[in-house]
């Protein structure tokens, strides 16, 4: 209760506008779809797509670059940094929590004498981000529960083609008795090369609402807006030469819900992803990262429908709760 009542409170980030829930939005599987890249401290744009948090108790290591071992601990790069929720300290933070409500009875309830602290307060949101827990979706119940018809032929072939031929389950790896589809290793696609490369056009395309576009001259938003920030992925925490551009094999479950892809939200459809490795992703520096796949219009049909049976019914419903 005490770490949900934290991950929703908007109160929270330094001018009370943002939440942890605003970027993990519950009924959008704990992700973002409305951008690519999260929307932070007054309506700066971050350098990258935020990811799901269901199932977060199993990462060994967060962020899609892996910079933050521990749960708890991971809380506080968001509340403080200035491009999120704005927080100049850790004792501003906590002398905050104190001022407000009943946060100081919760936290002596839940931490006795240590009451709200750095430590604490981690703890907390970590108490609650172990309950997102997702594992029941019709491919569970066909894989693992033996419910031969919960999915259909073409799903079926799909995951054949999953384990197989297409190769995906390399890094999304499935397992005998559970899956994570995720290896926790860090690759390099191409897709972070491109962007770091990637020659900005004068004009682009901006999506009002769905089907309706205007276009914007990138004079007039470098007039008003700070350039993009550079992202050499992996990288950037140990300074390896081969980690550049490298990011975290992602859970792919619930991937149906969890739009757009890729550490940048490049890719928008779980069809152009599939397109995407089928081509070998983006060749850099003299290397192929990933060899082409030559699937056919009908294999990648039938990929696409069985990573859509990894959504959990359950995440279809409304939000259970929100606070603030």
């Amino acid at each position: 209760m005490l770490g949900q009542k934290l991950f929703f409170d908007r109160r929270l980030s330094f001018n009370g506008t943002l939440s942890c829930a605003m970027c993990h939005i519950e009924t959008q599987a704990f992700a973002s779809t409305q951008s690519a890249t999260a929307v932070g401290f007054e309506g700066q744009s971050l350098r990258r797509n935020a990811p799901s948090l269901l199932n977060v108790v199993y990462q060994n290591e967060l962020f899609h670059d892996g910079r933050e071992p521990d749960l708890a601990a991971q809380a506080w790069s968001p509340l403080l940094s200035p491009a999120e929720m704005g927080n100049p300290s850790v004792g501003y933070t906590i002398k905050r929590i104190l001022a407000l409500d009943d946060y100081a009875t919760m936290f002596k309830e839940a931490f006795g004498a240590r009451g709200v602290d750095m430590q604490t307060v981690g703890e907390a949101f970590a108490a609650y981000q172990r309950t997102l827990l997702s594992g029941n979706s019709r491919f569970d119940r066909w894989k693992f529960g033996k419910q031969d018809g919960a999915l259909t032929e073409i799903e079926r072939e799909g995951y054949g083609l999953f384990v197989g031929r297409a190769r995906c389950s390399t890094c999304h790896i499935v397992g005998d008795d559970s899956a994570l589809f995720t290896d926790f290793k860090y690759y390099a696609t191409g897709i972070g090369y491109r962007a770091s490369h990637r020659t900005n056009p004068d004009t682009f395309s901006v999506e009002l609402e769905p089907g309706v576009l205007t276009h914007v001259k990138r004079s007039d938003i470098d007039s008003v807006s700070a350039r993009p920030h550079s992202d050499l992925g992996r990288f950037e925490v140990t300074l390896n030469t081969a980690e550049k551009w490298a990011y975290k094999t992602p859970s792919l479950r619930n991937v149906a819900l969890t739009y757009p892809y890729m550490h940048d939200g490049s890719l928008n459809t779980l069809e152009q992803v599939v397109d995407f490795y089928d081509a070998g992703g983006i060749h850099f520096d003299g290397n192929n990262p990933l060899e082409p796949l030559a699937l056919s219009t009908d294999e990648k049909r039938s990929l696409v429908a069985f990573l859509k049976t990894l959504t959990e019914d359950s995440l279809l419903r409304g939000p259970s709760s929100k606070n603030n």
